[in-house]
């Protein structure tokens, strides 16, 4: 199985949040689970970091290498697909998420129900 993390599932798993269902946590922690980051994800958490709006790792790329997880590049497919989707949902974070999850066959984990619209697989954070 491979899981796209959204960037609350992300911050809570590296935070070891209790609020992080727990089947969930235990399908991060499986070998046999790739676990993916997108670099979209790196860029909206270090933009709302900066203005205030949540709390992450001073060196988040470091604490996602620590826990394993694979970085996963934003490619032009990726870009072209996300600018076609259907305007269900306005933030081009999470449109990204669902262009890449849709390339690679991925489950997103977020607990966002704006994902839903686009018939996407995923797990609850």
């Amino acid at each position: 199985m491979i899981l796209l993390l959204d960037a609350h599932a992300l911050l809570w798993w590296l935070a070891d949040d209790p609020g992080l269902d727990a089947s969930t946590r235990a399908a991060i922690a499986d070998p046999a689970t790739d676990v993916l980051v997108s670099a979209a994800t790196v860029w909206e958490v270090g933009i709302k970091r900066s203005l205030g709006k949540l709390e992450a790792p001073d060196d988040l790329i470091g604490a996602i290498d620590a826990s394993g997880f694979d970085g996963l590049p934003v490619t032009l497919a990726d870009v072209d697909l996300a600018a076609r989707l259907p305007a269900h949902h306005r933030d081009p974070f999470d449109r990204m998420l669902v262009a890449q999850a849709t390339r690679l066959g991925a489950v997103i984990v977020s607990r966002d129900g704006a994902f839903e619209p686009y018939g996407i697989d995923m797990i609850p954070a």
